[in-house]
């Protein structure tokens, strides 16, 4: 009788023990962020991920064409008014990025930048 139940109880913590060694997003459900590009920031200027959780950023642009562009990641949208950009991706590493406006948008454009911080 004890044996049976040390057994049962070892196959009932055998998946639990499994799961819990999975990534926190481990469903695969993305995180999805929005984003607003001004004249002439990012809104927000700062974004946290985690490493190997999958990233959807939805952009608007209200005032003029922006562009979003994440080299380090290979990640680059256009961004034009009245509609909504999506980009996707997964950090594959961590640190801190740098993400940035690559379509002229007016005095200040050399400016607005942002900052992806990529978590372990």
């Amino acid at each position: 009788m004890a044996c049976d139940r040390v057994r049962r109880l070892l196959l009932l913590a055998a998946p639990a023990a499994l799961l819990a060694q999975l990534p926190a997003n481990s469903a695969g459900a993305p995180r999805e962020l929005r984003m607003v590009a001004r004249k002439f920031a990012f809104e927000p200027a700062t974004i946290s991920v985690r490493v190997g959780d999958p990233v959807v950023l939805r952009l608007r642009a209200p005032e003029v064409p922006m562009g979003f562009n994440l080299p380090d990641f290979g990640v680059r949208a256009d961004i034009v008014p009245g509609q909504e950009a999506v980009v996707r991706f997964t950090p594959d590493r961590a640190g801190s990025f740098t993400f940035l406006c690559d379509v002229f948008c007016g005095n200040g454009h050399e400016d607005m930048s942002g900052t992806l911080v990529v978590t372990a």
